[in-house]
């Protein structure tokens, strides 16, 4: 076991004990904590000259972690989003070292005290029912991995599951009797099951025929047999997508990721009337606020807004209820 008062020591207990251990973080949180560290000793190499086991906590100061972030946001062009995302898994492990390495107390105060970055909230993308059409007839269904990837971009569109969520379905997540549904785990490895349209789980019916795999075995694997990485699902989207553009030119003006198809999902079940506190459960959302983006986002729905209004140059009417013969004319 490494002395935990070196640097390299607080690392590892930072994963090994408080991440692992006593939070029982999700495999997810410890790869975006790690891949934090990786690009922080990648800079660190360019910046000092020194291998990550050969730091001391001394070397990363508060102007250090600073000069990181601006790193990231000039030269990786990083959104501020991450760099808070960034940000937050230095805190986090830093916090964890105060508590272990008190004699440099006041330098980690400083690294915590550096706040995140505030940046403009921009309305959710999602795409219109002309545009989801239009991409999930791209795929070609004579060949197996064009209908795999239809199969995998509709029940995206339709259930806006998570990319984490969606990479980790394996077969017998899908049941395909009465009240069809997939059974998920999002995050906080929390499990929900979400219900699929008919069209959908017929076309998932006949993909798991195809896909003739074991309960265990991922749904929707890559060319090698093995589970889709992200990279691997931003890679299918994003090449159909360039191939509806051709087709449809307001594609061409959007920025479409996977959680692009999980706003679409929302978009569509809010503009059906869907109450929100069902949207949230149906997204796996903690709470209502995080709904409400999907309504300042709605247009159709301040349109109707807008219509209910009244314009300032217009007199305020009295109601005159028709007469009775007339109403029933009317009514025939």
């Amino acid at each position: 076991m490494k002395n935990t008062t070196t640097f390299p020591g607080l690392l590892e207990g930072f994963f090994t004990d408080r991440l692992m251990r006593q939070q029982q973080a999700s495999p997810t949180t410890i790869a975006s904590y790690r891949d934090t560290f990786r690009l922080l000793f990648q800079f660190i190499q360019k910046q000092l000259k020194k291998s990550p086991s050969s730091l001391v906590i001394e070397d990363i100061n508060s102007k250090l972690v600073v000069d990181f972030l601006c790193w990231l946001e000039d030269e990786r062009q990083n959104s501020a989003r991450s760099r808070n995302t960034r940000l937050a898994a230095i805190h986090s492990f830093f916090t964890y070292a105060a508590l272990h390495d008190p004699v440099h107390s006041g330098m980690i105060q400083q690294v915590l005290a550096i706040p995140c970055k505030r940046y403009e909230k921009r309305s959710v993308e999602y795409l219109t029912r002309t545009e989801t059409e239009v991409l999930l007839s791209i795929p070609d269904l004579t060949t197996r991995s064009g209908r795999r990837d239809q199969a995998l971009l509709s029940l995206t569109a339709q259930t806006g599951l998570r990319v984490s969520e969606l990479i980790g379905l394996n077969c017998e997540d899908v049941v395909l009797n009465t009240g069809a549904h997939v059974h998920c785990t999002g995050k906080g490895r929390k499990e929900r099951c979400t219900p699929i349209q008919p069209k959908i789980a017929s076309m998932l019916s006949s993909w798991l025929n195809e896909r003739n795999g074991q309960q265990s075995d991922p749904l929707f694997p890559n060319a090698r047999g093995g589970r889709l990485s992200r990279d691997g699902v931003e890679y299918i989207l994003r090449k159909h997508t360039q191939s509806a553009a051709q087709n449809c030119a307001s594609l061409k003006k959007k920025r479409i990721s996977p959680h692009v198809l999980r706003h679409t999902a929302a978009m569509e079940l809010l503009q059906h009337g869907v109450d929100r506190s069902v949207i949230a459960l149906w997204l796996g959302h903690e709470t209502l606020d995080t709904v409400n983006i999907y309504v300042h986002a709605n247009m159709q729905m301040k349109e109707d807004a807008l219509g209910k209004t009244t314009p300032h140059n217009v007199k305020n009417g009295r109601y005159h209820p028709e007469d009775e013969l007339l109403t029933f004319l009317n009514s025939l």
